[in-house]
């Protein structure tokens, strides 16, 4: 007898091709019959006028600290998702040292925006190895999820305080070699870093892996090579400096893995040109023997800033960077001088046309989200710029004297476009480009910054239904078979017979996310919040066969399984990469 069956629905298989009626037989996990499926079941789901697909997989999150406090990693399962891989950007939280915990710890709640406090009331931060990382989260996952292993990490780890401001030696460099290579062998997916100017810790400084020089991510990626189902992911400085194109593809190269990048945003007139001019950095791999990959997110992001913690404000030019490395006091202090004003004006509008930070310096463009002191609430919803217009200030007055009210927790939002019929043409083009992932949801990061958890329910409801820019079939395609073919991932990613049960029954007709909202449910900050919102018209999710939510509501079930290279991926090579992608 079987454990469950589907009946009724119409199977999207994952693959691309077009959608059939079947049914869906499952036992001990996985899918054992596929068709028509007369056995009978202990339980049995009426898909009737609904899409069976498989799993979601999520390419880039940061779930990594998040499965000590909420291990049904939420919402992502609300929308689908099935299976995540995290440790990206080289902040991973393993390895650790006595002395690198705390550094690790602080540095993650600054650059990847989780509060401080509730890092330090969900865990001990008290392992040392990849492995003991990976066995404490083990069996108390509802999703199936794997972890990169984070150069900042490996890094800090080995050269202590020396890792921020410091070339690491040869010796360092084969320290920190010999601990990628155990953290592999414990079941690492990957090894990833960052030089990304928006990376910086909470002294305001450049992480560690910013520090490094071409010959140590050359050598770290060596050791990926010698590992079974093992990757490398990259977040470049996307201006693209002299020089990054040609690392990214030496590091593909070094390592005989695909690298993926983190993210190509489809907005602005010019939004085709970019696009285009970013992918060309896949031709240059290609040409030289690499793989790059582009992660690339369904739509503009929407982004909640303030001054308070200056998450992005800091990577803006000249003074900005130098202002948030002093303390809160002093730092505010200073945003209420006439003269710091003038500067940091100057230095936003300095910002060049082609940065993909352009958005931020334009401060005129920033919605008003939410205020703090009762005279700023006629502010909400407006713009900065018109607000300043109305009594001849300059818009960077304005942005501060509303702040500054609100002791600097006013929340804004830059309007960065991307919402027109021409965005949506260039996105369609562009999730058909092999040189691309669909993802970069960074899911359990930015909790009180960004939104993009929601984009597999975004690319079903806005670029399948909505927008009409691609089919449903290849919309499926597009977030399930191809991360997984892309990371390895056995068995998962598409609805075939002995595939793992990881499945989605929605309704296309109404699945979509709900409207965004705050959740205060972070532990040990009552004060802190996560931008949130669930999914509409997902009536069931499966992990490994067994239903964690049901219309909407988490079952409480925790059957998901973590994820160790050599064992749940497989290593696929460079040329076999393209023709998946294909």
């Amino acid at each position: 007898m079987l454990d469950l069956k589907i009946v009724g629905g119409t199977i999207v298989d994952g693959t691309g091709k077009p959608g059939f009626a079947g049914d869906i037989g499952i036992s001990d996990g996985r899918i054992v019959a596929l068709g028509k499926v007369e056995d009978d079941a202990r339980e049995v789901v009426d898909a009737t006028g609904r899409v069976v697909a498989p799993g979601f997989v999520d390419a880039h999150t940061h779930y990594d600290a998040q499965v000590f406090w909420d291990p049904t990693l939420s919402p992502s399962c609300y929308h689908g998702v099935t299976t995540v891989v995290g440790g990206f950007c080289g902040f991973s939280i393993a390895p650790l040292t006595r002395e690198s915990a705390p550094y690790v710890c602080r540095m993650l709640a600054r650059v990847e925006g989780m509060p401080l406090e509730t890092l330090k009331t969900v865990t001990d931060w008290g392992w040392s190895s990849f492995g003991e990382y990976l066995d404490r989260v083990e069996g108390r996952i509802g999703i199936n999820a794997g972890f990169f292993v984070g150069h900042s990490a490996i890094r800090r780890a080995v050269m202590g305080e020396r890792a921020v401001g410091e070339t690491a030696t040869a010796e360092d460099i084969a320290d920190m070699a010999d601990l990628l290579d155990r953290s592999l062998a414990d079941g690492a997916l990957g090894f990833s870093t960052t030089l990304s100017p928006t990376h910086s810790d909470y002294e305001g400084q450049p992480v560690p892996s910013r520090w490094a020089e071409r010959e140590e991510f050359i050598e770290l990626a060596k050791v990926v090579a010698r590992h079974e189902g093992t990757g490398l992911e990259m977040l470049p400085d996307l201006a693209f400096p002299e020089g990054t194109p040609e690392l990214m593809a030496d590091f593909s190269i070094a390592g005989q893995r695909p690298v993926n990048w983190n993210v190509l945003v489809v907005s602005g007139p010019d939004a085709a040109e970019r696009a285009e001019r970013m992918l060309a950095i896949s031709d240059l791999a290609r040409e030289r023997g690499g793989e790059v990959i582009a992660l690339t997110m369904p739509r503009s992001p929407g982004v909640y800033l303030t001054l308070k913690s200056g998450m992005m404000f800091d990577s803006l030019p000249g003074l900005w960077s130098e202002i948030f490395r002093h303390p809160q006091a002093e730092r505010e202090a200073m945003f209420r001088d006439p003269d710091t004003r003038r500067r940091l004006g100057s230095d936003a509008a300095g910002m060049p046309e082609g940065s993909p930070l352009r958005a931020f310096a334009c401060f005129e463009n920033y919605v008003v989200v939410s205020t703090l002191a009762e005279e700023n609430r006629r502010f909400e919803g407006r713009t900065i710029g018109d607000i300043a217009a109305e009594d001849g200030r300059q818009p960077i007055d304005a942005l501060l004297d509303i702040a500054s009210a609100d002791d600097f927790g006013t929340v804004f939002s830059p309007r960065q476009g991307g919402d027109d019929r021409a965005a949506w043409e260039v996105r369609g083009k562009v999730w058909a480009d092999d040189r691309t992932l669909v993802g970069a949801s960074d899911a359990g990061a930015h909790l009180d910054l960004i939104d993009s958890f929601d984009y597999s329910t975004t690319v079903l409801a806005q670029g399948v239904r909505e927008q009409k820019i691609i089919s449903l079939e290849q919309a499926v395609h597009q977030i399930t078979l191809r991360p997984a073919a892309y990371f390895g991932l056995v068995d998962r990613g598409a609805i075939r017979e002995g595939w793992h049960a990881d499945l989605v029954i929605f309704d296309p007709d109404t699945i979509g996310g709900q409207p965004m909202g705050r959740r205060h449910d972070l532990p040990g900050d009552k004060e802190a919040y996560r931008i949130y919102a669930e999914a509409d018209g997902i009536d069931h999710v499966l992990v490994n066969g067994v239903e964690i939510v049901r219309h909407g509501a988490h079952t409480g079930a925790l059957p998901g399984t973590l994820l160790r290279s050599g064992r749940d991926t497989r290593t696929v090579p460079l040329d076999v990469m393209r023709k998946q992608a294909a």
